[in-house]
């Protein structure tokens, strides 16, 4: 409240003297109370306590150094073997005398090549949590006007980081169920192991999990955004 002149009653009609109004100030009753020192150490304490999610960013950065290793490996898996092939051999498979070795077949060279795409996509997946994580969760990377700025990276936040990391996992389980159909459609691969019936019920289930869990996160989302779009303009 406070003075204000000029009327000789307030607003609700009640004597006041002459020349003084009392006024209503919104400003001053949205105006924060000093808290306490010990209040304001906890506060300060536990926003400070974000950091202490720094290492587990920075050991994932290690877990994608693992994955570049991982895919070398298998590129060099894939050259040696067109390159230099084994040498045929016949072994007992099932009780049945089966061919092995010799250059690669076309179905072989795919399971290889998708195992390489399944590693770049989990490390796409990684630096989606390590960005975007450490972007919600830590601190601004401050990368406004930067070159190389990701895109999604502007308007991300939980919500957006938690469809687009469902939508990662969709990519990445639909690789290895492609991986599956193709060995047992007769390209069993190197190690010459063929999925079962049981294995690929699973599989479909995850995937299917997934893309269910997906959807449901991505219509969440869109709710929230609409509470809050409404929210802000009642207001």
């Amino acid at each position: 409240m406070k003075a204000v002149k000029g009327t000789k009653e307030n607003h609700i009609g009640c004597a006041q003297p002459e020349g003084v109004v009392f006024a209503f100030d919104p400003k001053a009753m949205t105006e924060r109370r000093p808290q306490p020192i010990y209040l304001r150490g906890l506060g300060s304490l536990i926003f400070f306590s974000r950091w202490l999610q720094a290492p587990l960013y920075l050991g994932l950065i290690v877990a994608q150094a693992v994955y570049v290793y991982q895919f070398f490996t298998e590129l060099w898996h894939l050259v040696h073997i067109i390159i230099a092939p084994l040498p045929v051999t016949e072994v007992l498979v099932n009780g049945v005398m089966t061919k092995v070795g010799g250059p690669p077949t076309e179905a072989q060279i795919m399971i290889i090549v998708l195992g390489m795409v399944d590693v770049v996509m989990i490390a796409n997946l990684l630096v989606m949590v390590i960005v975007g994580g450490y972007e919600t969760f830590v601190s601004r990377l401050n990368l406004a006007g930067h070159p190389d700025q990701p895109e999604w990276l502007s308007h991300v936040n939980a919500g957006v980081l938690k469809v687009k990391l469902a939508t990662a996992l969709i990519g990445i389980s639909s690789i290895h169920l492609l991986t599956t159909f193709i060995k047992i459609g007769g390209g069993e691969g190197i190690e010459g192991k063929v999925p079962t019936d049981r294995d690929v019920m699973w599989q479909v289930i995850v995937h299917m999990t997934f893309v269910v869990s997906a959807i449901l996160l991505a219509v969440t989302d869109r709710i929230s955004i609409k509470a809050a779009n409404e929210a802000k303009e009642h207001h």
